[in-house]
């Protein structure tokens, strides 16, 4: 177990595993009795269920398995949610379109007119992952965690 805290919401534990640790929210732990496990009838059900499966096979002392296809973000990916966060956070500090795109490496922000930078593909770019970053930040972050 990596971490076992109990809150005024109930307890949270982290049970480590090689293929990925499993992370779970007892709302009401009482010894000796059995788990349940609720499962929202939401657009993340079969990730959920995915996710319950692995640890069910963890619980059975079996090796949970390898994580599901998409979980692992690539490294593209990846790049790209960094690029979200930072034009993000350069935008929420006030930045403008085009301080963003010169600050992400886009050279020809700079040296554009107005009324070619209003067409660039460095401004469409950055109003993407900033576009991106706000419904990432409104919940689209869950996306993630989705099987693909």
């Amino acid at each position: 177990m990596l971490a076992d805290l109990a809150g005024i919401d109930g307890r949270h534990i982290i049970v480590g595993d090689a293929a990925g640790e499993h992370r779970l929210w007892l709302r009401d732990p009482m010894p000796g009795r059995s788990l349940a496990a609720v499962i929202p009838l939401d657009k993340d059900f079969l990730t959920r269920i995915a996710s319950l499966l692995r640890f069910h096979r963890r619980l059975l002392g079996r090796a949970a398995g390898p994580l599901p296809r998409g979980w692992p973000l690539t490294a593209y990916r990846l790049a790209r949610l960094d690029l979200i966060l930072r034009a993000l956070d350069l935008r929420h500090g006030g930045a403008t379109y085009r301080q963003i795109a010169a600050e992400l490496g886009r050279e020809d922000a700079t040296k554009l007119s107005a009324s070619d930078w209003k067409m660039s593909a460095s401004r469409s770019f950055v109003v993407r992952l900033v576009r991106d970053g706000i419904a990432m930040m409104n919940g689209d972050y869950r996306k993630l965690l989705r099987i693909r």
